[in-house]
C-alpha cells in the first residue's frame, strides 16, 4: 500500500498548493472551501493508507523482487451478496428528501434506517453466513 499512500500524499500536496492560489486569483469562497475539503479528505485517505501500510508486511507489488505468483491465493473475506446496502441507501435518500419535502419523511426514513443499518451490521451473526 506504499504506492497508493504516496499517490494520495502527492495529491494532498497538490491541493495544498492550489487552494491558496485559487483563492488569491478568484476570491471565490465556495470553490476555496471545496478545495480545502478536498485537501482534507485526500489527506485523510493518505493517512489511513500509510497507517495500515506500516502495520502490514510488504505486498509483492510493494517490493522490487516481487513475483506475480506470490500474489496468488486467498486475499481475504469478501462478503456474499446482501440486500441491506440497498435498504440503507433507500432510507438515506428518504431522509435527504425529507429535508426538502417535510420532516415527517425524514423521521420515517430515520426510523427505517435504524432497522436497515442494524440488519447490515448484524447480518453475519445469524443465518447461513454466520461466523
Amino acid at each position: 500500500m506504499k504506492a497508493e499512500t504516496w499517490m494520495f500524499v502527492f495529491c494532498s500536496v497538490f491541493f495544498l498548493l492550489v487552494t491558496p492560489l485559487y483563492w488569491l486569483s478568484s476570491g471565490d469562497l465556495t470553490g476555496t472551501t471545496a478545495l480545502v475539503m478536498t485537501f482534507l479528505l485526500v489527506t485523510l485517505i493518505a493517512f489511513y493508507l500509510g497507517f495500515h501500510a506500516s502495520k502490514m508486511d510488504p505486498r509483492p507489488e510493494d517490493r522490487k523482487d516481487g513475483e506475480i505468483a506470490e500474489g496468488a491465493g486467498e486475499l481475504g473475506f469478501f462478503p456474499p451478496y446482501s440486500w441491506w446496502p440497498l435498504w440503507c441507501g433507500l432510507c438515506l435518500s428518504a431522509m435527504v428528501l425529507g429535508v426538502a419535502i417535510g420532516w415527517w419523511l425524514f423521521l420515517i426514513g430515520a426510523a427505517l434506517g435504524v432497522i436497515a443499518l442494524s440488519g447490515l451490521i448484524f447480518e453475519y451473526y445469524r443465518g447461513e453466513y454466520a461466523h
